[in-house]
């Protein structure tokens, strides 16, 4: 675990490691384009415009979910740990999708098409940005007795992001990450064979979700409850991401069936 490479202080892992994964998302989704025969420049665009909203989404979701933990503390809005925190995932997520939407309407961009040619890159962007988080000691599970446990020893991690030291935890970042590294395989796989429109980003919505399910029991959560209940806030959008893709998986199947023929 690194949080800082060949001890730059200023030169953090983490923020390498994520401009890595736009980088790479980027590149991903520009050759996909290529192959769906969608303007690569229009679609790289909408790709560098997903990736400044996912940023803000990402940090208002931590703003709501740890709502009441700011209004105490006011000043932690700007302070330096909080312009350094990545924030939550989905809440990035969910501001890309609607500047998507709102882009691919803007410049007539086909909607499912050009969304089946970002999932796999979307999947592969975040298993690296993943390992950030486990060069940086960020989304740190809980406590682990297992033979892959790992323990984070380094006092800089401990102090940007409050990983605790010396403790065996689960590694829910690799788990995360390992995830996201087999579903880009899968769509990778899938998105160029003969597909529905609109199946390869409604497999990746099951998929991750899914994944992202299963890997919050093994994960310690600083922030708060948003909506309450046994789950916790990203279990919650986990069920509705799974529920929205498998409702577009069986639409996108209903649409492409040929209309059976007329009896009579």
């Amino acid at each position: 675990m690194y949080p800082e490479i060949f001890h730059i202080s200023f030169l953090h892992t983490y923020g390498v490691l994520v401009a890595l994964a736009f980088l790479a998302a980027l590149w991903m989704t520009s050759r996909l384009a290529k192959e769906a025969k969608l303007d690569p420049e229009t679609v790289t665009n909408l790709g560098i415009y997903c990736a400044l909203a996912a940023i803000a989404g990402a940090k208002v979701m931590m703003f709501l979910v740890d709502m009441r933990y700011y209004l105490d503390h006011p000043g932690e809005f700007f302070s330096l740990a909080t312009l350094q925190a990545g924030g939550i995932f989905y809440g990035g997520l969910i501001a890309a999708l609607g500047v998507s939407w709102w882009y691919m309407r803007r410049t007539r961009l086909p909607l499912l098409k050009t969304a089946d040619v970002f999932a796999p890159a979307i999947a592969l962007g975040h298993g690296i940005g993943r390992l950030g988080c486990f060069s940086a000691g960020c989304c740190w599970g809980i406590e682990c007795h297992r033979s892959w446990a790992v323990t984070f020893t380094n006092p800089v991690a401990n102090e940007l992001v409050g990983v605790p030291l010396n403790r065996p935890l689960h590694p829910t970042q690799l788990y995360e990450a390992f995830a996201e590294f087999a579903i880009f395989g899968v769509l990778y796989w899938r998105v160029r064979k003969p597909h529905d429109t609109g199946a390869i980003i409604s497999l990746y919505l099951m998929l991750y979700s899914t994944a992202r399910f299963v890997v919050e029991f093994f994960r310690y959560h600083e922030q708060g409850n948003l909506w309450g209940g046994p789950l916790d806030t990203s279990q919650w959008i986990s069920l509705l991401l799974f529920g929205l893709g498998a409702s577009y998986f069986v639409r996108a199947r209903v649409v492409a069936r040929p209309a059976a023929p007329v009896q009579g």
